[in-house]
């Protein structure tokens, strides 16, 4: 098939396929030797000025290059409005852009022309002083102040630090920062889910060290309060020394570890070990061009997601497939994880020491074994009996662990549901089938109800900053259709509405953006023709929707499209990411699904380019 394939002239239709190979190459290639993939995120503007305020408060003549790099960025980055975004391609935002200020006042270093523009910026967003910015923030944010209350906190230390001039907006009083109870860092997990507290389980070490600072700033609490806090200062320090991880970052992440580090070195802590480990996981991951990234790497959950993109297209598994598996199961975790209390079996979003197992990259794993042929052991086995323990009693899956407070990372998800389903299903001869059957009824029961009117789905993860409400209903509806079609019911009501929310958010060019009438991506075009790859094979409106979308990427393919990922991923507290992979996994998985689909009805691979023709 591949020969005949290869006859075909590359213009036409026949450019899908030339398309599909580039791709699928450039995808395999991009493992660099290794048998994983590691993939590389863009450069955050929140995440280096956390950084540059973080080793601003604990030394600036002993860190004074990194911080000059740092500075040097901030101001190349700064958008021409005033303020900044959370990657370069990201319009300004408020919480960034009163980082990114209080981050060059603590500096020290001359930045009067970006501060000036700043205050323009957030003068005309957040308002002019202090007292309007605090209640903007918190609007933003809502009842979860586990970033409100660190964005203020560096905004204060910012106003306290003696710099000669400091702007009218960064002068934010300690006594209107709202507090963060540290005390109940010393109450175990359980407790905590059993009291259903509004405290993000991602969040304790912030929510240990900047609540010790804003309390030593600001101890205004009554008597047994402040008896309290007295009690659990020690304590929760120790539970922050055994929650950190040898790498020195919490989740890998650039903003908790800066945010924990400049708490720790504003309370005189500069040389505690959790404030020293810090300080060299940020000093370790600064880049060439003096930025952070807002998390080490995605390596695991890129890799798992090249895998499935490789098998949309009938390819055969990577050569080296026997090192993947071994890579992917030396990956899962087989303890209780010290940071979230979860139980082994779980599978994080990286390799790397900060990882915290979830549910997302756990189905992902199983996913990929399923297709790698890893045969039946204990690694499956564990896997399956952490997600069923994941499920919550609504019938969908969370993030993190289940019945852990109300906030958005600890409630279920429509994308993560479906993918648990599938993974489930991937495994299903392992699980009991009376058991089985209630919880994929209830997962399915989970996302017939968090449908909207329209036929779409909203995910957690991504979003889309051009799209309303900066969601992303396209990344989630096709999320969800796969789980419809692994499971056997593509026919459902559910999955029919669907594929009609899909179908009518293409654009006219043939691409899909994150909702109706939003710019087409090559990640969000890949992802809305993996959902409907299926039914291109058995109808037509659907093949020639299905056709139209792969010639635009072919199109931006051939123009470099590739090496331009669009900022469509969400981190924690609903930062902005852009991964250097994202649009080459989702092209390759879109265009071989299409393809494959095809091929299937006609038989080979010339009726299928005549399929092609004709429809175009």
């Amino acid at each position: 098939m591949k020969d005949a394939c290869a006859r075909q002239s590359v213009s036409g239709t026949g450019r899908l396929l030339e398309a599909e190979e580039t791709a699928r190459r450039y995808l395999l290639d991009a493992r660099d030797g290794e048998p994983c993939w590691t993939g590389r995120l863009s450069s955050s503007a929140l995440a280096t000025a956390t950084a540059v305020s973080a080793l601003s408060l604990a030394s600036r003549e002993r860190f004074a290059d990194l911080i000059g790099g740092g500075v040097q960025w901030l101001r190349g980055d700064q958008n021409p409005d005033g303020g900044w975004g959370d990657t370069p391609e990201s319009p300004s935002n408020i919480p960034t852009t009163m980082l990114a200020e209080a981050a060059l006042t603590l500096s020290g270093r001359e930045a009067a022309p970006c501060l000036h523009r700043a205050e323009t910026y957030l003068g005309r967003h957040a308002g002019e002083d202090a007292a309007e910015r605090i209640e903007t923030l918190q609007d933003i944010y809502g009842s979860d102040r586990t970033f409100a209350a660190p964005i203020l906190a560096n905004c204060a230390l910012a106003a306290e630090d003696g710099a000669d001039e400091v702007p009218g907006g960064i002068a934010v009083d300690w006594s209107k920062v709202p507090g963060l109870p540290f005390e109940l860092g010393c109450l175990p997990h359980g407790l905590l889910r059993a009291l259903q507290l509004g405290v993000v389980s991602y969040a304790l070490p912030a929510l240990i060290a900047i609540g010790q600072l804003i309390h030593l700033r600001s101890p205004g609490a009554g008597p047994l309060r402040r008896l309290t806090r007295l009690l659990t200062k020690k304590p929760t320090l120790r539970r922050l020394e055994r929650i950190q991880p040898e790498s020195g970052g919490f989740l890998e992440a650039i903003p908790l570890t800066s945010f924990v580090t400049m708490s720790l070195a504003a309370t005189g802590r500069t040389g505690h070990t959790v404030c020293r480990k810090g300080v060299e996981f940020i000093r370790d991951r600064r880049r060439s061009d003096g930025s952070w990234a807002i998390d080490t790497n995605l390596s695991h959950w890129v890799t798992t997601l090249s895998v499935h993109a490789l098998d949309a297209g009938g390819r055969e598994a990577p050569d080296e497939a026997g090192d993947l598996r071994r890579w992917i199961v030396e990956q899962q975790y087989r303890s209780v994880h010290p940071y979230t209390d979860s139980p082994p079996g779980g599978w994080a979003w990286t390799p790397l020491p900060g990882g915290v197992p979830d549910a997302d990259d756990t189905a992902g794993a199983l996913l990929s074994l399923a297709k790698l042929g890893q045969s039946h052991t204990d690694s499956p086995r564990a896997g399956i009996d952490w997600l069923l323990h994941l499920q919550n009693s609504d019938g969908g899956w969370p993030t993190f662990c289940p019945g852990w407070g109300k906030l958005p990372f600890d409630r279920s998800a429509p994308d993560l549901t479906a993918h648990a389903l599938r993974a489930l299903d991937a495994w299903d001869d392992i699980l009991e089938p009376r058991r089985a059957e209630s919880v994929v009824e209830d997962g399915f029961g989970y996302l017939q109800d968090g449908q909207r009117g329209d036929g779409s789905w909203v995910p957690l993860w991504f979003g889309n900053q051009s799209a309303p409400d900066l969601e992303n209903p396209v990344y989630g509806t096709s999320r969800a259709l796969l789980a419809y079609r692994d499971l056997g019911r593509d026919e459902a009501e559910q999955a029919r509405r669907g594929r009609q929310f899909l179908m009518g958010a293409q654009n006219p060019d043939g691409s899909w953006g994150g909702a109706p009438g939003v710019q087409g991506s090559m990640e969000e075009t890949g992802l809305a023709l993996s959902a409907l790859a299926q039914r291109a094979g058995v109808d037509e409106e659907i093949r020639d929707a299905c056709l139209s979308g792969c010639r635009w990427l072919a199109d931006r393919i051939e123009n470099g499209g590739l090496e331009e990922p669009a900022p469509i991923g969400l981190y924690f507290a609903r930062l902005w990411y852009a991964e250097d992979l994202y649009p080459v996994i989702w092209a390759t998985g879109g265009l071989g699904g299409v393809l494959r689909a095809i091929e299937g009805e006609s038989g080979t691979c010339e009726t299928t380019v005549s399929a092609m023709e004709a429809a175009k």
